[in-house]
């Protein structure tokens, strides 16, 4: 199968499972993270047809919507066969998916700049204007405060206690979005995190503001 018919099936079926997600991990933040990934690779030497298959499905399998992993990962290869792909590829795409989360910045290290393009296309669409936007409605479809200073924010934490532990969308910010930018892998992304930075340090400041009744 020719690779832009391959692309548009991906594209279709992915669409299709997350067009209604409620979450802030829709099909149009694939759409986002995917149309990252293709700017960031008019500035780097890697394979086009991985990083855009990796982008539309590397929120399928993501724990946050998917309770069994395992066997998310399985239909992804089973679907991606289907398309005769070839399993070097599929390998490839599938190794992606797997290693590019946070996971309370214990994630595992890249081995190809396929996943570092796709990580970063991925991280971008977390942090500015769309960013604040995502936190809020994944605090809210997850029934966590808006902010609670009683809660501290979590400078240490395992993988399972990012996860799994208690805070607030605000906390957010300082256990994740803010530590972004540092850790991007290529230049063109560093270049475009610099406002999304920014719109979020302007946002936390009137957020501050605000909460604290300074006029």
């Amino acid at each position: 199968m020719k690779a832009h018919i391959a692309l548009k099936e991906i594209e279709d079926w992915v669409k299709d499972k997350l067009i209604h997600e409620t979450t802030g991990h829709d099909w149009y933040h694939i759409e986002r993270v995917t149309n990252l990934s293709k700017e960031l690779l008019k500035s780097e030497d890697a394979d086009t047809f991985t990083v855009i298959a990796a982008s539309l499905l590397h929120d399928i399998p993501d724990e946050k919507l998917e309770d069994d992993v395992e066997t998310s990962m399985k239909n992804i290869k089973d679907f991606l066969l289907s398309l005769d792909i070839e399993e070097t590829v599929i390998d490839k795409i599938l190794t992606i998916i797997s290693t590019i989360s946070f996971k309370g910045g214990h994630g595992d290290k890249l081995t190809s700049m396929e996943a570092c393009i796709v990580q970063d296309a991925d991280r971008l669409d977390a942090i500015g204007a769309i960013g604040i936007a995502r936190t809020f409605q994944y605090g809210g479809a997850k029934r966590q405060a808006m902010y609670d200073p009683e809660v501290e924010v979590r400078n240490d934490m395992s993988a399972k206690e990012y996860r799994k532990g208690n805070s607030t969308s605000i906390n957010h910010f300082y256990e994740k979005l803010l530590l972004l930018k540092n850790k991007l892998n290529t230049e063109r992304a560093k270049e475009i995190a610099q406002e999304r930075e920014d719109f979020m340090k302007l946002f936390l400041d009137h957020f501050f503001k605000e909460w604290n009744g300074e006029f």
